[in-house]
């Protein structure tokens, strides 16, 4: 699914790290295979507390991210592939168009939401909302009563008439007429009074409908006042069970767009495995004093083109596993997506043969499986409490690079390790843009500076204590 999308803000998610013991051996790692969690425990849908929970550290305020995910393992492989189909639909349809405060968000896996995305929770026209973070939308909004068609989500909708601060976007105003640019979609005009309605329609089917309102929103003690949102009056789709969904796009109204005068469009996040308990951190603002880590940030410049100027764009320049580069001719040619809301890395045909002509080699000794819908190499490692995995490594312009944590590197389809599969997939053309999903970017402080553009890697076990 595609959602649409000199003060400091620092936003710290809770979000699950693996359970999995991880040793590094020079160019490869060991993963251990001793302590997997049932499949009971990580897709049975369970209700959460929207509480906020944060603490203050100085300028610094942490917040509560988790992962969610939904639905059967298959399915939700399929609907990430039906995103990146419509991402790269989008990508060939577009046209042209300092006194400093900290807030740390807890970032937190979005399971037992239902979701395959990331979740915080915020504070909305004093109401605790708890919505899917996604850098590949714009519009942030949540769902509204009254409610034509809501999806179900368990705690109730926000109501706009309770909110003493709650006021509503007129069709004439700046807001309304950015629309088109954000959404791809322009404002239309309600009657009596002219409010401004909206329409996104994600790649999937998904959508929200609805009216632009305006209201404080509270970030981990931050409050933003006149935040520009969707009330969704009508929504369908694959949203889980979240209240809706934060934009941290580019574009005018996205949520990074209307704080940068607070939060300098600066943000970052670690976003910690969805397998276990612990705690990641999303980060937004240019203070890295809160950050945990282990390795300097390194930063490759961010790509301009009008045409794309939503999405985060990096030119990628080259890829080693297991210490040995791949060759492909579309290093440092058409650049790549980082996306918070794509789960698999999708690479560029001769990219992903690369990638797997090397791991098959380096894992030569291990029985292999058979594939599992878009994931085409995948091995059989039930016998063995821990097997030796080469590093993957992605080089970027400026020598920056991405160690992807070997937890990143496989996706367990059956929890006893009988089927585990190279969690990268390939394109269907050689021209088309590659997305860095989530999945290979765990573990990983990534830090997005809008105003200098640029973004930056480094690694760090995720925590939110």
């Amino acid at each position: 699914m595609l959602l649409w999308s000199s003060m400091v803000f620092l936003l710290a998610l809770v979000v699950f790290t693996c359970s999995n013991g991880v040793f590094t051996l020079a160019q490869n790692e060991l993963l251990s295979l001793k302590r997997l969690p049932s499949a009971r425990s990580q897709y049975s849908p369970t209700r959460i507390s929207l509480k906020s929970t944060g603490t203050r550290n100085g300028t610094a305020t942490v917040l509560e991210m988790k992962h969610r995910e939904h639905g059967k393992l298959e399915k939700r492989v399929i609907l990430d592939d039906i995103r990146v189909e419509s991402i790269q639909s989008r990508i060939k349809n577009t046209v042209s168009v300092s006194t400093q405060k900290q807030a740390q968000l807890p970032l937190i896996s979005g399971l037992k939401l239902q979701t395959l995305n990331y979740i915080v929770t915020v504070t909305l026209g004093g109401r605790n909302l708890t919505v899917i973070v996604d850098t590949g939308s714009d519009l942030s909004w949540v769902q509204c009563q009254p409610c034509r068609f809501c999806y179900t989500q368990p705690d109730p909708l926000f109501n706009p008439s309770l909110s003493h601060s709650y006021q509503s976007v007129q069709c004439s105003s700046k807001p309304c007429q950015t629309l088109q640019y954000s959404t791809g979609n322009s404002g239309l005009c309600g009657k009596n009074p002219p409010l401004c309605n909206y329409a996104v329609t994600y790649g999937d089917g998904s959508y929200t409908r609805g009216e632009l309102g305006k209201d404080r929103l509270v970030l981990g003690g931050i409050a933003v006042e006149s935040f520009v949102f969707g009330c969704g009056r009508n929504n369908k789709g694959l949203f889980g069970a979240a209240s809706g969904l934060m934009g941290l796009g580019r574009s005018d109204l996205s949520l990074i767009s209307q704080t940068s005068d607070v939060f300098e469009g600066v943000f970052s996040y670690c976003l910690p495995d969805s397998d276990s308990d612990s705690s990641g951190s999303l980060t937004l603002g240019a203070d890295a004093s809160v950050f945990k880590n282990s390795t300097p940030v390194s930063y490759t410049r961010m790509l301009q083109n009008p045409q794309l100027y939503s999405f985060y764009i990096l030119n990628l320049t080259g890829i080693s596993i297991g210490g040995v580069g791949i060759e492909s001719p579309s290093f440092g040619k058409n650049g790549v997506l980082i996306d918070s809301g794509t789960v698999i890395t999708r690479l560029p045909p001769s990219m992903y043969r690369g990638l797997k002509a090397e791991l098959l080699k380096e894992m030569s000794g291990f029985p292999s499986a058979p594939g599992f819908s878009i994931l085409e190499t995948c091995f059989n490692l039930s016998a063995y409490e821990e097997v030796s995995i080469p590093t993957v490594k992605m080089q970027f312009e400026g020598d920056a690079e991405m160690t992807v944590d070997v937890n990143g590197m496989f996706y367990f389809v059956k929890k006893d390790a009988s089927q585990v599969c190279l969690a990268h997939a390939s394109l269907a053309y050689e021209d088309e843009i590659g997305i860095i999903g989530n999945y290979q970017q765990r573990n990983t402080r990534v830090v997005y500076d809008t105003k200098q553009m640029k973004l930056g890697f480094a690694k760090e076990i995720c925590s939110f204590s």
